[in-house]
């Protein structure tokens, strides 16, 4: 199984099969005892079951990544996202290199210079993406150990929300074209998401209980039609219930446009893209309105949440109402909408203490007289 011999030159060369019948692997060594321990680790590995064949990671990362990318139960959305991550920022430097030559110096590397252009976030995406693949090319025996551990990468300062204030939401409303003007209501009103709200279609709306349902959401890829499909999550499918206001809007929506699908369409009748959206709908009525162009539609959904927040609504209702996976994620996002608690800190104290302090100053005042 295992053997060193000396070779001419003086070298010491050590072979060994990792199963009987198996090829033969060899190394060359300058000292004998060196040749001794590789093989005493080479040995170890076998029994343990952790032994890597030192030819299986000579496939490209490239290769192994899109074998990966493959197998992977993705959503569709999420599949062209890695896709996309990969194909721009990973392969140029690294997709044509051997899994065993990447070295954690070159993932350092790679990560430090998509931080020159990307944002941080951005950044940890991508190395999320390629460290997932060389875990599974650890778990297939392709490599001993994933060069993506211990990546240092840059901190990401997460920006606080800022809600749209009511004036900004009523100048969309108003520069918007007339026929999306209750998609801007819908969404201020509800907190829907952008893909839910285009999503929206007639028979999930009850206007007598002034509820709708939200259990689906558009989907728009660039080689496909838009269609529907499951939202984000589990905790987003949801009953979500209607302002008046809102039910007015899309009761006049629908008796301008009739629809029994989708209640918001373009003006062909068709699902709406997001990207055409954005660029002939959103865009030039945010420009319109004398907003920031930073204004997304996500904004509504902000506006929204500090409207439950101001008017007293618990953290378990605005998570339920928004569709989140737990309360932790409501906090983190809006904790400091909440009113704080300096007041009510100081009420307590002064309630308790108050009354001493008081008593003791007029007996003070009683002994100096």
């Amino acid at each position: 199984m295992a053997s060193i011999s000396r070779r001419p030159n003086g070298t010491w060369q050590a072979r060994y099969r990792a199963a009987p019948g198996g090829p033969q692997r060899s190394r060359v060594f300058t000292r004998k005892v060196d040749a001794q321990r590789w093989l005493d680790e080479v040995r170890a590995s076998i029994v343990t079951g952790q032994y890597v064949d030192p030819r299986a990671g000579r496939q490209t990362v490239r290769e192994y990544a899109e074998q990966w990318r493959a197998a992977q139960v993705h959503r569709p959305t999420t599949a062209a996202h890695v896709e996309t991550m990969l194909r721009r920022h990973v392969y140029p430097s690294l997709g044509d290199k051997q899994l065993s030559a990447v070295l954690p110096s070159d993932v350092q590397a790679l990560v430090k210079r998509l931080s020159k252009t990307l944002a941080p976030g951005t950044v940890g995406v991508v190395h999320r993406i390629l460290s997932a693949v060389f875990k599974a090319a650890v778990r297939d025996r392709r490599i001993i150990a994933s060069p993506c551990t211990g990546t240092r990468l840059p901190k990401v300062h997460k920006q606080r929300i800022e809600p749209l204030p009511i004036e900004a939401v009523r100048a969309l409303t108003e520069t918007v074209p007339e026929r999306y003007r209750a998609l801007i209501t819908l969404a201020a009103g509800t907190g829907l998401r952008q893909g839910e709200a285009l999503g929206l279609t007639v028979d999930r709306i009850d206007f007598l209980r002034r509820q709708l349902t939200v259990d689906r959401q558009l989907v728009t890829m660039p080689d496909r039609p838009p269609y529907l499909a499951p939202p984000k999550t589990q905790a987003s499918v949801r009953v979500v219930p209607l302002p008046q206001v809102v039910v007015d809007a899309l009761a006049a929506h629908l008796a301008r446009w009739p629809s029994d699908g989708f209640v918001f369409t373009t003006d062909l009748g068709n699902p709406i893209r997001r990207t055409a959206f954005s660029a002939t709908v959103w865009r030039p009525a945010v420009r319109a309105a004398g907003l920031d162009d930073t204004v997304t539609f996500h904004g509504l959904r902000h506006f929204y949440a500090s409207l439950l927040i101001r008017h007293g609504e618990s953290i378990k209702t605005v998570q339920a109402r928004l569709g989140h996976a737990s309360a932790s994620e409501t906090l983190d996002t809006y904790s400091h909408l909440w009113p704080d608690s300096d007041d009510r800190t100081r009420a307590a104290v002064d309630a308790v203490l108050a009354p001493a302090a008081e008593e003791h100053l007029r007996n003070g005042d009683a002994r100096r007289t």
